[in-house]
């Protein structure tokens, strides 16, 4: 009989719908941003899309977009890749996103899904000839892997699509479905997630993250021409563990074994943010508990993401509008403070 799957951390359960949509260059009601059966992205996979977080930080009254002129960069760059003119900036995309979550007017963490792909009804597998769409939605959004206490990861047997087959540093929806095989494999299966080996038989990704090991005090992650995707949480990984927290970071490939015998494992990416992994194939890591250098690292980035970090603050783009009050003070001397705006 087949393990009962946990489905509300599977994210089975219908989530509410937004209100709005970003649709080339408008915002409208979500309703409206609807295509037809024969579009051609939804039969041959002929789109992209992206993955952005929203944060609310109370204190602030203010919701922070973490890094979203470089996830846009990475976007234009996956049309590329596809034979895309979008017709629109980085820039241009980052202001259509504010404009959307004003609409919205989320208070707390939210997620964000832009996407671009053919939208032409027609049949015939093609890149050429066709006209892209450009969307946008948001939702409310919180923990993705659900396991605050560390993840039970398996090994898939699925290998992971290389440069040569689907390009990984281009974020395409039809290679996801690489992604969904394991993934779905390993949670029937009892565990939290899979990793994927590429061709070479290297530890690649998780289905939806980058993965870092520390062995030997140093900290290891596989190198972007091993068919991982060119990840901003793990390229803000990187960067904190070697500024703020002093550790020497490697790129290079990793052995599966070596996995097993690593001191601490854990994984990146937007929608799992910093997940620590304790088990690996039914062994556990290190002393199967969560290490000291993933908990360290997952704190910082939480305060970074959420614009707590004044060395950091240029990651964080606020969404609201901030005005200047002047308030009275226990001396009855006027003092500035701010308060975010823009709300509905």
């Amino acid at each position: 009989m087949d393990k009962k799957v946990d489905w509300k951390v599977d994210r089975k359960a219908p989530s509410p719908l937004p209100r709005w949509a970003y649709l080339d260059g408008r915002v409208v009601p979500y309703r409206e941003a609807s295509f037809g059966l024969l579009t051609h992205a939804l039969n041959y996979g002929t789109g992209l899309f992206a993955g952005l977080r929203g944060y609310w930080n109370a204190e602030e009254d203010q919701l922070f977009v973490f890094r979203p002129e470089d996830h846009f960069r990475r976007f234009c760059e996956s049309a590329r890749l596809l034979r895309m003119e979008l017709g629109v900036t980085p820039a241009d995309l980052t202001a259509g996103l504010l404009e959307l979550l004003r609409a919205e007017g989320y208070r707390e963490n939210c997620y964000i899904r832009p996407l671009a792909f053919y939208g032409d009804e027609s049949i015939g597998v093609r890149l050429h000839g066709l006209t892209p769409v450009v969307g946008m939605a948001a939702v409310r959004f919180g923990s993705y892997l659900g396991k605050e206490d560390g993840v039970h990861v398996a090994v898939s047997s699925w290998t992971r699509v290389s440069d040569n087959v689907i390009p990984a540093r281009g974020k395409f929806a039809g290679s996801y479905v690489n992604s969904a095989l394991a993934k779905t494999d390993a949670v029937l299966a009892g565990f939290d997630e899979a990793l994927l080996l590429n061709d070479h038989g290297h530890v690649c990704e998780g289905s939806v993250e980058n993965v870092f090991m520390l062995r030997h005090g140093v900290v290891v992650t596989p190198p972007v021409t091993d068919d991982v995707l060119e990840g901003f949480t793990r390229a803000t990984v990187i960067q904190l563990l070697r500024e703020d927290m002093g550790h020497t970071v490697v790129e290079r490939s990793i052995d599966r074994t070596e996995l097993y015998l690593a001191d601490e494992v854990f994984l990146t990416g937007t929608g799992a943010e910093i997940s620590p992994v304790t088990r690996a194939d039914h062994r556990a890591i290190g002393d199967g508990r969560i290490g000291p250098i993933a908990a360290e690292l997952r704190a910082r980035y939480m305060e970074t993401v959420s614009g707590r970090v004044a060395r950091h603050r240029a990651w964080c783009r606020p969404v609201y509008a901030v005005t200047r009050e002047r308030e009275p003070t226990a001396s009855g001397v006027a003092a500035v403070s701010e308060r975010s705006v823009g709300s509905t």
